[in-house]
Protein backbone atom coordinates (compact mmCIF):
# COMPACT_ATOMS: atom_id res chain seq x y z
CA UNK A 1 0.00 0.00 0.00
CA UNK A 2 1.52 3.34 -0.97
CA UNK A 3 1.16 6.57 0.98
CA UNK A 4 -1.60 7.92 -1.29
CA UNK A 5 -3.67 4.78 -0.67
CA UNK A 6 -3.09 5.09 3.07
CA UNK A 7 -4.09 8.78 3.06
CA UNK A 8 -7.25 7.94 1.10
CA UNK A 9 -8.11 5.15 3.56
CA UNK A 10 -7.54 7.51 6.49
CA UNK A 11 -9.96 10.03 4.96
CA UNK A 12 -12.64 7.38 4.50
CA UNK A 13 -12.38 6.09 8.07
CA UNK A 14 -14.67 7.87 10.50
CA UNK A 15 -12.77 7.61 13.74
CA UNK A 16 -9.27 7.24 15.09
CA UNK A 17 -9.89 3.78 16.43
CA UNK A 18 -10.41 2.60 12.83
CA UNK A 19 -7.27 4.47 11.74
CA UNK A 20 -5.25 2.82 14.51
CA UNK A 21 -6.60 -0.53 13.34
CA UNK A 22 -5.37 0.30 9.82
CA UNK A 23 -1.91 1.15 11.22
CA UNK A 24 -1.84 -2.15 13.11
CA UNK A 25 -2.82 -3.99 9.93
CA UNK A 26 -0.07 -2.23 7.96
CA UNK A 27 2.44 -3.26 10.62
CA UNK A 28 1.42 -6.91 10.29
CA UNK A 29 2.22 -6.75 6.57
CA UNK A 30 5.78 -5.43 6.96
CA UNK A 31 8.45 -7.38 5.16
CA UNK A 32 10.05 -9.52 7.88
CA UNK A 33 13.37 -8.40 9.31
CA UNK A 34 15.50 -11.50 9.92
CA UNK A 35 16.56 -12.18 13.51
CA UNK A 36 20.20 -11.62 12.59
CA UNK A 37 19.33 -8.03 11.59
CA UNK A 38 18.06 -7.24 15.10
CA UNK A 39 21.47 -5.83 16.00
CA UNK A 40 22.69 -2.80 17.88
CA UNK A 41 23.94 -1.20 14.65
CA UNK A 42 20.40 -1.45 13.15
CA UNK A 43 18.70 -0.12 16.29
CA UNK A 44 17.05 3.28 15.95
CA UNK A 45 17.98 5.60 18.81
CA UNK A 46 15.34 7.96 20.20
CA UNK A 47 12.47 5.48 20.22
CA UNK A 48 10.80 4.33 23.42
CA UNK A 49 10.12 0.95 21.81
CA UNK A 50 12.76 -1.29 20.33
CA UNK A 51 13.08 -0.41 16.62
CA UNK A 52 15.48 -1.84 14.04
CA UNK A 53 15.95 -0.79 10.42
CA UNK A 54 18.25 -1.85 7.65
CA UNK A 55 18.39 -1.18 3.93
CA UNK A 56 19.83 -2.34 0.63
CA UNK A 57 20.67 -0.33 -2.45
CA UNK A 58 19.11 -1.99 -5.50
CA UNK A 59 19.59 -0.36 -8.93
CA UNK A 60 20.09 3.03 -7.30
CA UNK A 61 16.97 2.76 -5.12
CA UNK A 62 16.82 2.10 -1.39
CA UNK A 63 14.87 -0.88 -0.10
CA UNK A 64 14.13 -0.84 3.63
CA UNK A 65 13.22 -3.45 6.20
CA UNK A 66 12.25 -2.77 9.78
CA UNK A 67 10.76 -4.19 12.93
CA UNK A 68 9.63 -3.17 16.39
CA UNK A 69 8.54 -4.84 19.58
CA UNK A 70 5.44 -2.58 19.64
CA UNK A 71 2.57 -3.24 17.22
CA UNK A 72 1.60 0.41 16.71
CA UNK A 73 5.25 1.27 16.02
CA UNK A 74 5.39 -1.48 13.40
CA UNK A 75 2.46 0.33 11.80
CA UNK A 76 4.34 3.63 11.91
CA UNK A 77 7.34 1.92 10.30
CA UNK A 78 5.04 0.62 7.54
CA UNK A 79 3.62 4.13 7.10
CA UNK A 80 7.13 5.58 6.81
CA UNK A 81 8.19 2.87 4.37
CA UNK A 82 5.09 3.61 2.25
CA UNK A 83 6.62 7.05 1.68
CA UNK A 84 10.22 5.99 0.97
CA UNK A 85 10.33 2.37 -0.18
CA UNK A 86 12.31 1.68 -3.36
CA UNK A 87 12.98 5.34 -4.12
CA UNK A 88 16.26 6.92 -5.11
CA UNK A 89 18.18 8.62 -2.26
CA UNK A 90 17.67 12.10 -3.73
CA UNK A 91 13.90 11.53 -3.87
CA UNK A 92 13.84 10.47 -0.21
CA UNK A 93 15.89 13.50 0.84
CA UNK A 94 13.42 15.79 -0.97
CA UNK A 95 10.35 14.33 0.77
CA UNK A 96 8.51 16.30 3.44
CA UNK A 97 7.89 13.30 5.68
CA UNK A 98 6.87 15.34 8.77
CA UNK A 99 4.43 17.30 6.59
CA UNK A 100 2.80 14.10 5.35
CA UNK A 101 2.69 12.76 8.91
CA UNK A 102 0.91 15.94 10.04
CA UNK A 103 -1.40 15.91 7.02
CA UNK A 104 -2.60 12.44 8.03
CA UNK A 105 -3.53 13.89 11.42
CA UNK A 106 -1.10 11.72 13.31
CA UNK A 107 0.58 14.75 14.92
CA UNK A 108 -2.42 15.14 17.21
CA UNK A 109 -3.44 11.52 17.67
CA UNK A 110 -0.39 9.65 18.87
CA UNK A 111 1.62 10.23 22.02
CA UNK A 112 4.58 12.58 22.10
CA UNK A 113 6.89 9.60 22.67
CA UNK A 114 5.57 7.83 19.57
CA UNK A 115 5.80 11.06 17.57
CA UNK A 116 9.42 11.55 18.68
CA UNK A 117 10.14 7.94 17.76
CA UNK A 118 8.62 8.47 14.31
CA UNK A 119 10.88 11.48 13.79
CA UNK A 120 13.89 9.45 14.98
CA UNK A 121 13.00 6.79 12.38
CA UNK A 122 12.64 9.54 9.76
CA UNK A 123 16.10 10.87 10.59
CA UNK A 124 17.52 7.35 10.36
CA UNK A 125 15.98 6.93 6.88
CA UNK A 126 17.25 10.35 5.76
CA UNK A 127 20.72 9.44 7.06
CA UNK A 128 20.70 6.21 5.05
CA UNK A 129 19.59 8.16 1.97
CA UNK A 130 22.34 10.78 2.50
CA UNK A 131 24.99 8.08 2.84
CA UNK A 132 23.74 6.34 -0.32
CA UNK A 133 23.64 9.62 -2.25
CA UNK A 134 27.22 10.38 -1.26
CA UNK A 135 28.32 6.95 -2.44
Amino acid sequence: MNIDDIAESFEMLDDWEARYALLLDLGKKLEPLPDEAHTDINKVRGCMSQVWMDHQLNDGALHFRGDSDAHIVRGLIALLFAMVQDRKPQEILALDIPGTFAQLGLENHISMNRRNGFYAMTERIKGMARAAAEG
